[in-house]
């Protein structure tokens, strides 16, 4: 055999021995063995502890096109593991191997990210992540995420709420603007007054040209207080998701920080629980 021979004769033994092992622990139902052998560089680093110096790296793109169905196996010790560390979240999977995460399972519960099976991880949705991130922040000062912007809203309202209430003041100060107008009108005026004249009517006309604008303005004013109601009301009801969403991690994590923390060694929280277990089996 040529070293060329060899070489590639070694190569293959390599391939057929890394798809063994993974058929192996499949048919074990050895998770732990599998996370190792599709990522056996991220297993040396947050497992072991060492850098990996073997080549399985690269054997592991043997079974990219399986991703999707070693996702779906995989998912099952993993979602039940989540269950227990987190018990808020929820898990849909919308096609085979890929899954969505639900914040609850109240009304109006919120998708708030993926689950990536393959890489112990969730893959949060950043808008929603951090409205719950700022719930928390803002908890310390007694207020809600919506807090500023209902209060904005609501004094929207109370200004056009104001308008309404207003229409008879508004219906006088016209009558009695008009009536200057006509005066100024009758009024004999000397050639150097003029200029002050027209000041003068030009100040009144622009003085029903607002109480008009204000006019116009009552007349939409109902339509949006209630524009302005049902905001304030999906605000609200957002604020409370984020109170029981809060609440949720409040119970499982005490904060947020700790909530974080956790999420940043899922991997290898998990991977040493798997191990946990099969030390269990082997004593047993």
């Amino acid at each position: 055999m040529t070293p060329g021979q060899a070489q590639l004769d070694s190569s293959i033994t390599q391939k057929i021995n890394y798809l063994q092992t993974l058929q192996d622990a499949l048919h074990d139902r050895d998770d732990r063995q599998i996370y190792e052998l599709i990522d056996n560089t991220r297993y040396a680093r947050e497992i072991k502890k060492s850098r990996s110096t073997t080549q399985t790296q690269n054997l592991a793109d043997l079974v990219a096109d399986d991703h999707p169905q070693l996702s779906h196996y995989l998912s099952q010790n993993l979602i039940e593991y989540l269950g227990k560390t987190y018990p808020f979240f929820y898990y849909d999977e919308v096609q085979d191997g890929e899954f969505d995460i639900y914040f609850g399972n109240w009304w109006d519960r919120r998708l708030f990210g993926q689950l990536d099976v393959l890489n112990v991880a969730f893959k949060f949705d950043e808008t929603e992540y951090n409205k719950l991130k700022r719930t928390f922040e803002l908890d310390s000062a007694n207020q809600r995420y919506n807090t500023e912007n209902i209060a904005q809203i609501t004094a929207k309202s109370a200004e056009l709420q104001k308008l309404i209430d207003q229409q008879d003041e508004r219906d006088h100060q016209k009558e009695s603007l008009r009536d200057q107008l006509k005066e100024i009108s009758q009024r004999s005026t000397l050639p150097w007054d003029s200029g002050k004249v027209k000041e003068e009517r030009q100040t009144i006309v622009d003085q029903l040209s607002k109480l008009a604008d204000d006019d116009e303005a009552a007349i939409n004013a109902n339509k949006q207080i209630k524009e302005n109601d049902e905001q304030i009301l999906t605000l609200s009801k957002e604020d409370t998701i984020l109170t029981y969403e809060k609440q949720s991690i409040q119970k499982s994590f005490e904060d947020f920080s700790h909530f974080e923390s956790h999420n940043l060694s899922l991997y290898a929280d998990y991977l040493n629980n798997l191990i946990g277990k099969g030390q269990v089996k082997t004593d047993d």
